[in-house]
């Protein structure tokens, strides 16, 4: 009688549960990336947009709580302070070059840097939906991550002469800054402080450039990547910058105005 080898069949029944177990091991990954992908694309944006809006509903509301106690105070009545001329176009009744936003410029001068990762602005930009703070600083755990808009320690106040500049991220966490490559020369930017509320105008951009390009940024901005791009005479400028393309941290995408008013709050 012939002996009936059962060692084939076994290596079949083996061969399949591995193939299951392998399909079960990269159902359980691919499930897994997925909810990375959603905890990066959707969850952040929805936490850090709702700090954000948190954060600017507060710093609105200290200032109308610091409006109101300044109106009830001794010389509240009275009006005009010195931060209560208003500059128009950059340059108020009289001004010369030198003395454009006057009051505004004074005024941030008086109060200096703001301590780090502090949110102490909100910045505006109607054409493409935004409304962040602005902390001081550019970490990602202490500002970007949160939503808000980062400025480049060492750079200009606003109002200020020189270059107010931040950055912002474009993808996740909020993502503020995700369509400011749609903004155009001539679009507005606004940046509202606790005493002045600050207009510039969208009046270059630079689509893409090294993420160590520092020119960007100096008081007059200039690219040293692409010199074409850029300014040679001091002005009261504003710098966006954020990554491209999208999803990646390769480059940089920067958008420069030019402030062309500013007004008491």
């Amino acid at each position: 009688m012939p002996v009936r080898v059962q060692g084939g069949r076994a290596r079949r029944a083996w061969a399949a549960r591995g193939l299951w177990a392998g399909a079960e091991l990269a159902v359980t990954c691919g499930l897994l990336v997925l909810l990375l992908v959603a905890h990066q694309l959707w969850w952040t944006n929805r936490e850090a947009r709702a700090e954000a809006g948190r954060t600017v509903h507060s710093l609105e509301a200290q200032w109308g709580s610091a409006d109101r106690e300044g109106a009830g105070g001794a010389g509240g009545a009275a009006g005009a302070g010195p931060e209560e001329d208003v500059a128009v176009d950059g340059d108020p009744a009289g001004a010369g070059p030198a003395e454009a936003g006057g009051a505004a410029t004074r005024g941030s001068a008086r109060t200096g840097a703001p301590p780090a990762d502090l949110a102490y602005a909100v910045i505006r930009i109607p054409r493409i939906g935004v409304t962040a703070p602005i902390a001081q600083g550019i970490s990602k755990a202490g500002v970007l991550d949160k939503g808000y808009v980062g400025h480049y320690a060492g750079t200009a106040q606003p109002g200020q002469t020189g270059n107010f500049a931040l950055a912002g991220h474009r993808n996740t966490h909020g993502e503020p800054f995700r369509y400011i490559n749609r903004l155009r020369p001539g679009d507005s930017v606004v940046v509202e402080t606790r005493d002045t509320v600050y207009t510039y105008v969208v009046d270059s951009v630079l689509p893409q450039t090294s993420a160590r390009d520092g020119g960007t940024i100096a008081s007059v901005p200039r690219s040293g990547v692409k010199p074409s791009y850029g300014y040679s005479e001091p002005d009261r400028f504003i710098t966006l910058t954020t990554c491209t393309p999208e999803y990646t941290s390769t480059y940089r995408l920067v958008v420069w105005g030019k402030l062309r008013g500013s007004r008491p709050r």
